[in-house]
């Protein structure tokens, strides 16, 4: 199981989005960003029936129902680190995304719009 993720300092988050915002890709502020939303979203939706992957920053598990320990997990959700960040920020609807490529959704309870957005 993917350990449990920190919520970044407010500060930091604001600076980090604030440079991808002006077209910065900076992989650390990626990574950083990225590891706060995920962090959130396991908060807000606690439970191991899903796991959310945004490779290669992090992975977690989240959304109630049957616990997953081994092996590849019945339900998946991977997308790109920009794609997830624009989910989070309300910047793109999760149905236009699948419908674009830009997610990968396996499974049950893979559908995060109850979840979003999450900044």
């Amino acid at each position: 199981m993917p350990a449990r993720l920190r919520l970044a300092d407010p500060a930091e988050l604001a600076d980090a989005l604030d440079r991808l915002r002006a077209g910065g890709d900076e992989r650390v502020d990626l990574k950083l960003v990225v590891k706060h939303v995920l962090a959130v979203l396991e908060q807000r939706a606690p439970g191991h029936s899903v796991e959310v992957r945004v490779p290669p920053y992090a992975a977690v598990q989240c959304i109630p129902g049957v616990r997953h320990t081994r092996g590849t997990p019945p339900a998946v959700v991977e997308t790109d680190a920009r794609t997830m960040i624009a989910l989070a920020a309300g910047e793109l609807a999760w149905a236009d995304a699948v419908a674009e490529g830009r997610v990968s959704a396996s499974g049950e309870r893979t559908d995060l719009t109850p979840h979003l957005p999450l900044l």
